[in-house]
């Protein structure tokens, strides 16, 4: 197939795609969404027969939650993500089409900003219970207010409307509270505002969305924290160019789509800053993350040592990362079309919707809005530019 053959392909998938998402009025399932069962009752309130129903739910590759009284709820990182999508298709089509409902993404997101905060920030619509405690439901935290304050600084620089780099500030005015680790080597900031949870791909996200927003305003306080931020996640890059989840024992994972958030987040930081003391360590974050996470057909593996479960997410968030890095680096476009093209052999059910995750005896097709939907929107969106 070539490239024109292909972006006839990309382009029927989006389309279908869109249109699944439209028509069940941006609502879906999530991966971590059990805790919304009638059944919770019978964990008690402890924390590990929460987080046993809640991996229950999600593990299953029969969709459970019609029979446990889960609902297709709204998301904000699904808002996020589909204005996100909207905006590059705006780009390449010029349909104004494309840009109010990008624009109806971000209003509707600025309306449901986490309640309890002056400034802006989102959560989860429903409660999460993990090994690290509970976060309750619309609780903030940094990995999705700032993949959506990438959203807003998009919106911006396509629509020159001042009121999105607005609500930009107002993120980072939210990000600037939370509270941060300090070491000799950077300063890492929280997963969440409540607590210190240092994570490396949420303190690279706010970095970037800092580091955006202070070169757009010309703010040197937020250029000063998100180099504090980059300095503590480069300091514990690993030799091979990989990042953990985190630092802590129990999170010493490498997966696909955190390293995806890593690249993508420490690329902005260099894009908007003089500071080039990262460059090394972006171009061998790159070479592991192209070498480590995809096989020869496009398939995504989940781990860098091993591929199962075949995830919508890092299938999503590789085509977004390799799109970024096209042009810049050899054979990332390429990846880009291959891992873009598997999943739409491999995962795109008939009706438009992406499958949750392929196991090797079984897929669950599970129609979730933000995993599976929004970020391959964003992502094939990003992709048909990047061809265009």
């Amino acid at each position: 197939m070539n490239q024109t053959q292909f972006q006839g392909k990309l382009r029927r998938s989006l389309e279908k795609l869109e249109r699944w998402i439209e028509a069940n009025d941006y609502r879906g399932y999530e991966p971590f969404d059990g805790l919304a069962s009638r059944l919770r009752v019978l964990t008690f309130n402890r924390l590990f027969l929460e987080r046993l129903l809640q991996q229950a739910v999600r593990q299953s590759p029969v969709n459970l939650r019609p029979l446990l009284g889960i609902k297709p709820q709204e998301s904000t990182k699904g808002q996020g993500y589909m204005a996100w999508g909207y905006i590059p298709m705006y780009k390449l089509t010029g349909d104004p089409a494309y840009r109010a409902k990008a624009i109806r993404c971000l209003e509707w997101l600025d309306r449901h900003k986490a309640p309890g905060y002056v400034h802006h920030s989102w959560g989860n619509h429903f409660d999460f219970s993990s090994r690290v405690g509970k976060l309750l439901k619309f609780e903030p935290i940094i990995v999705w207010t700032s993949l959506i304050g990438q959203a807003y600084l998009d919106a911006y620089e396509a629509f020159g409307e001042k009121r999105f780099l607005e609500i930009a500030e107002s993120i980072c005015s939210w990000i600037l509270e939370v509270p941060r680790e300090i070491t000799p080597d950077g300063a890492c900031l929280s997963y969440v505002a409540f607590e210190q949870r240092s994570i490396h791909n949420s303190n690279m996200l706010g970095a970037a969305m800092l580091a955006r927003t202070g070169r757009l305003l010309g703010r040197p306080d937020y250029l000063e924290v998100a180099g504090q931020a980059m300095a503590y996640s480069c300091a514990r890059q690993r030799p091979d160019g990989s990042w953990y989840y985190g630092e802590h024992a129990d999170q010493r994972w490498i997966d696909n789509f955190h390293t995806g958030y890593d690249l993508d987040s420490l690329k902005v930081y260099l894009e908007n800053t003089d500071d080039r003391r990262f460059e090394d360590h972006l171009r061998r974050g790159f070479a592991f993350y192209r070498s480590s996470f995809f096989e020869p057909s496009g398939r995504p593996k989940y781990y860098h040592d091993r591929a199962y479960p075949i995830d919508s997410q890092c299938a999503a968030q590789a085509v977004e990362t390799m799109s970024r890095f096209a042009g810049e680096e050899d054979g990332a476009l390429d990846m880009a079309i291959r891992v873009a093209d598997w999943t739409i052999d491999h995962m795109q059910d008939k009706k438009g919707f992406f499958y949750f995750r392929r196991y090797p005896m079984a897929t669950a097709k599970t129609p979730m809005f933000h995993w599976a939907q929004a970020t391959t929107f964003r992502a094939f969106a990003l992709l048909l530019n990047r061809l265009a």
